[in-house]
């Protein structure tokens, strides 16, 4: 085992932030699909572009962490790491697996109305396994990266994302992950973008998460993950 970078360390925070707003999107996915006319070609070009967002937001948040996270952690943590590290990566298999099923489904309900039912049932087992990835991955892996990733490297993975994002989109990104975020976490993780994103950001991405929520769900204030977790504990 190698001895951790003496460097500041990753601030993992960030990381919350992410697993919180893919859960709440992806969960709400199928009711909204569900609930869609068969008819309403608008409705579902709607949901079909969120859905295509939040599938995006999750293909390149795995894949930085395969590029990035998973090798730095193999290399440093050593024994530490093989075990959770091997698990990480056939999740991530999983969820790849049922997020390209739900992709393909996708461009046929978006087209023609076809098998919603399908549609949405694969939207929910891509949810359960997602969830049960995410909760494992702040249980075991977060306190290894807090502890062997330092804070330019951490970074790294996030600015994969969004580098591969539509700039026009970063806007709506952003609103979703700062809906439910801590707000000390979300002006730490802002810190790390350029002065005028950093300045911006505060102000337009909420306004155009608010739009996009009250088109989508009809309300500015969709139900939170955070809500429903707590109320159940």
């Amino acid at each position: 085992m190698t001895n951790p970078p003496q460097a500041p360390m990753a601030d993992v925070d960030e990381m919350y932030l992410v697993h919180t707003m893919l859960r709440r999107e992806f969960s709400l996915l199928p009711g909204l699909i569900r609930g869609t006319e068969r008819s309403d070609a608008k409705r579902r070009a709607l949901i079909g572009a969120h859905a295509l967002l939040v599938c995006q937001i999750l293909h390149t948040h795995h894949e930085g962490e395969d590029l990035v996270l998973w090798p730095l952690l193999l290399e440093r943590a050593e024994a530490e790491a093989t075990k959770i590290v091997a698990v990480m990566g056939e999740q991530h298999w999983a969820i790849a697996a049922a997020h390209d099923e739900a992709v393909y489904r996708l461009g046929a309900w978006c087209r023609c109305g076809y098998d919603g039912e399908g549609l949405a049932t694969v939207v929910g087992d891509l949810v359960r396994v997602l969830t049960e990835h995410t909760a494992l991955e702040e249980k075991a892996v977060l306190p290894l990266a807090e502890k062997y990733i330092t804070a330019a490297e951490w970074v790294q993975m996030g600015q994969h994302g969004m580098d591969t994002f539509e700039k026009r989109l970063l806007p709506l990104a952003f609103g979703m992950l700062m809906y439910e975020g801590d707000p000390a976490v979300v002006r730490r993780t802002l810190s790390n973008v350029p002065q005028p994103a950093r300045l911006l950001m505060p102000i337009i991405a909420p306004r155009a998460f608010s739009r996009h929520a009250r088109r989508l769900y009809g309300t500015a204030t969709p139900p939170k993950i955070t809500t429903k977790t707590s109320s159940q504990a």
